[in-house]
């Protein structure tokens, strides 16, 4: 399963700083035959404890971890959408990922000029959502206008689409975006295949810098409507200073942990920013382990066991009888498959099981 997620934001924000220090921990292209290899990608491994731990059970000769693309998308201007800056090519490129991190500046320092002059983190989301919003209303007006025509000929499907654009672009045209729209689960369906902007998940990477004065330490009336727009949204966040996080990623070993501690930077940003991303998107991971692998597997959740299966090859969905499951704490308390099976806390599943996060599996078929 390939997703991604769209690094977005003003110029001079740290983007381009941000991707430098997850590209660093790119994992190997060679163990993802349909990852895009391209300078602008990066195929980044989620951090994940219970993986490490059923490598050292197994004695598992390779390591192999979830992954999610992070994708470096060109810095965003005011006016986008009406064709400044890179304008069309940037907002093409949002439309094919999948969630977006947003970057916003939240440092005051001198010597990196801030497009509008001054850093207002309020105000840099207001110009992102804005270009989006207006790239989706033009868009979305265009193929209501074709659909309201094609419509007549009475096409179920494009009657739904109809009567789903007849809800969407009056929110668009007030500046509120798509995902505000209330839809039914089989309206918000055939909504994705119009691949509005913003409709997608939107994660925003709040941008720290040791050193300097950081706007959330210094409490002021920018911070305050900052967070009250957070709260109020219901929004996903989380904190990083890119700039010592690219420095970091050079560093190996107990170092890191030291410099951290010297530069007042106590949490890894990137880990919480991958573990965040995932979790955006709503996936979960599954195992497997053996002395020649253990590898976490990337599914939705809610994914049945032949849906996961596929993820490994379709034969695990199209031939799938049954899935013997165990929850990894419970595998590694054990030791081993057959010690865990004498136990009695292998459990045979059906086609009808749902994958929870953290299960370790063995297909059968």
């Amino acid at each position: 399963m390939s997703l991604s997620i769209g690094i977005v934001g003003l110029p001079n924000v740290g983007k381009s700083t941000l991707f430098k220090a997850l590209t660093k921990k790119e994992v190997l292209i060679a163990n993802y035959p349909f990852a895009t290899i391209d300078p602008s990608v990066g195929v980044v491994p989620v951090p994940d404890f219970r993986l490490d731990r059923l490598v050292e059970m197994s004695h598992s000769a390779q390591k192999i971890p979830a992954v999610v693309e992070f994708v470096d998308i060109a810095g965003l201007v005011k006016g986008a959408s009406e064709g400044e800056g890179l304008g069309n090519q940037f907002l093409s490129h949002i439309r094919e990922v999948d969630a977006i991190a947003e970057v916003v500046r939240i440092f005051d320092d001198e010597d990196v000029h801030h497009v509008a002059g001054g850093v207002d983190p309020r105000y840099d989301i207001e110009v992102i959502d804005l270009e989006l919003v207006q790239a989706d209303r033009e868009s979305a007006e265009k193929r209501l206008e074709r659909v309201e025509r094609d419509a007549k000929g009475g096409d179920k499907e494009l009657i739904a689409e109809r009567d789903v654009l007849r809800k969407i672009v009056p929110v668009l045209e007030s500046g509120r975006p798509a995902c505000a729209v209330d839809l039914t689960a089989e309206e918000r369906a055939k909504a994705r295949l119009f691949h509005l902007l913003t409709m997608k998940p939107v994660l925003y990477v709040l941008n720290r810098k040791s050193g300097a004065v950081n706007i959330d330490a210094e409490g002021g009336e920018r911070w305050r409507e900052l967070k009250d727009f957070l709260d109020s949204s219901h929004a996903q966040y989380v904190f990083v200073d890119a700039g010592v996080e690219n420095e970091l990623s050079d560093v190996h070993g107990d170092e890191k942990a030291d410099f951290r501690r010297e530069l007042g930077v106590s949490e890894d940003g990137i880990n919480a920013l991958i573990k965040a991303g995932y979790a955006l998107l709503d996936l979960i991971s599954f195992f497997t382990t053996g002395e020649k692998e253990s590898r976490a597997w990337t599914i939705r959740r809610g994914s049945t066991a032949p849906e996961a299966g596929a993820a490994i090859h379709t034969d695990f969905r199209n031939k799938f009888i049954r899935a013997d499951v165990i929850q990894w704490d419970k595998l590694l308390e054990s030791g081993l498959w057959a010690k865990a099976r004498e136990k009695g806390l292998v459990r045979t599943e059906g086609k009808e099981y749902i994958v929870e996060d953290g299960d370790v599996m063995e297909f059968k078929i």
